[in-house]
């Protein structure tokens, strides 16, 4: 009796035991199944190539559980593919690109790079600081464009890479020297892209620097609602919340003056196909071959308030971008010519990319009623802008 007792007794702790394992093994699963939930995001690092002078690139993934996608190289800060989902699902390409760093390193239209340090044209490339004046390369003729020929779109960032449960976030640094590219000051970068749960793509710019200077970061990415790159975005509705916009001469620098959008081709405050006034007899788009001009932007909520939304009512894409910059240059592609290679065979063709170039106003160190550009020693230059796309069935 003694032994049937002791045996029952032990075939108990057994089974308690053995309870108590799958317990904690539940437990376990219970835990990684949660922690899987949570990470709504992920980042995946790659090699992309080496450039001429043996520096390694690397490729950063961002993805998030709704089908969007952001691809990013270290060489120009590029957004090399961004995918969204239509309005069925289907997530696609939406971004201007290539297939390789020897097409992207090869002269290009800046596509989905980093522009700095001065996003658009400075005057025949010349601006004065405190009584000294500064000459930058001619790269624009006559005139300064977006940092010069080697600008932030041709260096080699720095990456570090980061991941919570919200947002998957990449964060790329560059010191730019005292006078590269004729730009005075040792400036030292930080470009923050944010990859969040709820298709936003926030970038966020920072700089300080040593000397005093003048700072104008912005993103040349193109965009295609489509999906479809043969096809123009003259289909496209535009929505820009801006009363006015900053004329341009014939070389296309600021003439000082701020226009009406109102009676004219540029009043995209009500949702507007771009392709609707795009070839009008206006002088302004004549100077400008299309679209390629800044708004001056209606912005009482700087970073909360929707300054301009894209729709393309086929794919039911939708792209709102928030930012706390006076102005965005908006561009409509006039300059692709069919002579870039698409990733999938043909060429990016006339007005097949369109820009929302968040930024102050062109040639502002030259032009003294516009907001200033400057950065002082000890100031902190910091802006954010936030690409958001959702879809409209």
């Amino acid at each position: 009796m003694n032994v049937l007792k002791r045996c029952a007794f032990g075939i108990g702790i057994i089974g308690l035991a053995t309870l108590s394992v799958q317990c904690k093994s539940d437990k376990k699963m219970d835990a990684t199944t949660t922690q899987e939930a949570k990470d709504s995001v992920t980042i995946v690092k790659s090699d992309y190539g080496t450039t001429p002078k043996g520096e390694k690139i690397e490729s950063y993934k961002l993805k998030n559980q709704n089908g969007m996608e952001v691809d990013i190289i270290t060489f120009g800060g590029i957004i090399t593919d961004l995918k969204v989902p239509n309005k069925d699902g289907v997530s696609e390409n939406v971004v201007t690109g290539f297939t390789s760093l020897e097409q992207y390193m090869k002269p290009n239209p800046f596509f989905g790079a980093l522009i700095g340090r001065f996003g658009n044209r400075i005057a025949k490339g010349k601006f004065t600081l405190d009584g000294k004046e500064y000459t930058l390369a001619i790269n624009n003729a006559p005139n300064a464009l977006h940092g010069g020929p080697e600008g932030f779109f041709r260096v080699v960032w720095k990456a570090e890479e980061a991941k919570s449960g919200e947002a998957a976030v990449l964060k790329l640094s560059y010191l730019s020297k005292d006078m590269e590219e004729g730009y005075p000051g040792n400036l030292k970068v930080l470009v923050t892209y944010t990859l969040t749960k709820n298709n936003e793509l926030e970038v966020l710019y920072e700089a300080t620097t040593d000397k005093k200077t003048v700072v104008n970061l912005t993103q040349h990415t193109y965009f295609n609602l489509s999906g479809d790159f043969s096809k123009t975005i003259l289909d496209h509705e535009l929505t820009l919340n801006a009363d006015k916009i900053v004329p341009v001469d014939a070389t296309l620098i600021p003439t000082g003056e701020l226009q009406d959008v109102a009676n004219t081709p540029f009043d995209f405050r009500k949702p507007k196909l771009i392709g609707k006034d795009i070839d009008a007899k206006d002088e302004q788009l004549i100077r400008g071959k299309g679209y390629d001009h800044c708004w001056v932007l209606n912005n009482p909520e700087k970073g909360k308030t929707v300054i301009a939304t894209a729709y393309h009512p086929a794919s039911g894409r939708v792209l709102e971008v928030t930012t706390d910059e006076p102005g965005i240059q908006f561009y409509s592609g006039n300059f692709l010519d069919g002579t870039l290679p698409m990733r999938n065979g043909g060429t990016y063709a006339h007005r097949t990319g369109f820009c929302l170039e968040t930024q102050h106003y062109p040639d502002s160190p030259n032009q003294k009623n516009f907001p200033t550009t400057v950065l002082n020693p000890g100031e902190n230059y910091k802006t954010k802008t936030t690409f958001k796309f959702s879809v409209k069935k």
